[in-house]
């Protein structure tokens, strides 16, 4: 499974992505707002990738797409995004994206943002798509409110991150704001 944009390609994870992955997950600074902080070695993440790779076998009632984001020049690494069913009654969907820093502030965490958000609405015909990021995450939060989601709530202390508890910021986006 691909989704294209104009810069980049977001496709299926694959076995062979290890290495890359886990020197993604493994990286401190893509780490500092991760509650899971980092993989318990390369056995950890090895399990996450075999998980990632075979969602594409899950044809019916498939509840998670992880993918692989690289540039469609060259090939390179840029990180992971995924969108998983929250609630599949109520139709809705939460994302998650991690970049590799060197790849930050250049577009495409908002690019392939705007295309996972286009794939949740149109293929899988999500009602709502959340997520949600550390106060002090203000990058992320900017990516989700460029792409059109709506802060609707700051939760107080609710994530366990290395330097202690943090406060989260939770944004939406409904499909008729997309269409809009």
């Amino acid at each position: 499974m691909e989704i294209i944009s104009e810069r980049l390609k977001l496709r299926t994870v694959k076995k062979l992505d290890l290495e890359k992955i886990h020197s993604l997950l493994m990286c401190p600074e893509t780490a500092l707002f991760n509650p899971s902080g980092f993989p318990d070695g390369i056995a950890d993440t090895e399990k996450m990738v075999k998980a990632w790779s075979e969602q594409e076998n899950e044809s019916e009632g498939r509840k998670d797409y992880t993918f692989y984001i690289e540039t469609i020049a060259g090939a390179e690494f840029i990180g992971l995004i995924n969108i998983s069913v929250v609630k599949l009654k109520y139709k809705n969907s939460e994302v998650w994206f991690k970049l590799v820093p060197e790849m930050w502030n250049k577009g495409y965490a908002t690019e392939a943002l705007k295309r996972i958000i286009e794939f949740g609405f149109n293929q899988l015909n999500f009602h709502r798509i959340e997520g949600g990021c550390a106060v002090g995450n203000k990058a992320s939060f900017k990516v989700m409110q460029k792409v059109g989601m709506i802060k609707e709530a700051h939760r107080r202390k609710i994530l366990p991150l290395k330097d202690g508890w943090s406060d989260n910021y939770e944004l939406a986006i409904l499909k008729e704001d997309y269409k809009n």
